[in-house]
């Protein structure tokens, strides 16, 4: 299970996007102990919009390739 839920992160996102917070007040807010984490989310946000915060880890599948 992901630590932080969808629906928080893009509670956070929408925080900084709408000017309640810095990067720094809201990492201070939500417990977070620097901002690292937040920034990630913004540009993936920025990025690829609502799927960006969705947690990408799945099992890939890989093609077989035979090289002779």
């Amino acid at each position: 299970m992901a630590k932080y839920s969808f629906e928080f992160k893009l509670k956070l996102v929408h925080d900084y996007l709408s000017g309640q917070g810095g990067l720094r007040f809201l990492a201070k807010k939500y417990g977070f102990k620097d901002s690292s984490q937040i920034s990630k989310w913004i540009n993936a946000y920025k990025e690829l919009g609502e799927e960006g915060l969705l947690r990408s880890r799945k099992n890939k599948n890989y093609s077989v390739a035979i090289i002779n």
